[in-house]
């Protein structure tokens, strides 16, 4: 998560949307940086508009802008998955090596989900609870959009680096298993189908 302040900005880190390459390029700029540990870095858009939004609108006497990230639904799932096949993962328990990825689709719409299939959704990190979205919502796939909105917002060119890229593998689906890929993320598709 990045906050500007002068700016009244607020960027919410959504999980495998390109949040290390942006916060890379922008920490530089940003009054706080959040990157570590994982859970804060990630600060969903419930616990920004319970807890850090209401702190910083009382420091600065006026709203922040909130923006964010959303992939594609069966991408941001591909991107977990090939993540997550990495050598260097620390919990076996996380790991997909050995798995297809049509196993680990079925694996992550099963109840309970197995440990390395427990992602969370892009639909639950965007959820205010309370009706209030993001104000600015960018799709990954378009990250031009949002770089030009940033550079307009903060007033300097940005380069993004190539940082924190999942190693390459096959995503093919059965049709049943996409069937059931748009099923377990009906609300993520809903919401990525409203974003210009």
């Amino acid at each position: 998560m990045l906050v500007f302040w002068e700016q009244r900005l607020a960027f919410l880190a959504t999980p495998k949307t390109g949040t290390t390459a942006i916060e890379a390029a922008l920490e530089s700029l940003a009054a706080v940086s959040i990157q570590r540990p994982p859970l804060l870095k990630h600060t969903t858009l419930q616990r920004y508009r319970r807890f850090i939004g209401p702190y910083l609108e009382a420091a600065s006497g006026s709203t922040f802008t909130v923006v964010a990230l959303m992939r594609e639904p069966r991408a941001w799932l591909g991107s977990w998955y090939r993540y997550r096949q990495r050598e260097d993962l620390l919990d076996p328990a996380k790991s997909t090596a050995g798995l297809s990825f049509d196993e680990f689709v079925r694996a992550y719409a099963s109840d309970p989900q197995p440990e390395f299939a427990a992602v969370g959704s892009q639909a639950r990190f965007l959820d205010s609870k309370g009706g209030e979205g993001v104000d600015r919502l960018f799709r990954y796939e378009e990250i031009d959009s949002f770089i030009d909105f940033l550079e307009e917002r903060l007033g300097c060119e940005i380069i993004l680096p190539r940082l924190n890229v999942s190693p390459p593998a096959s995503l093919e689906l059965a049709p049943d298993t996409e069937d059931l890929l748009r099923r377990a993320l009906r609300k993520d598709y809903e919401i990525y189908g409203t974003l210009a």
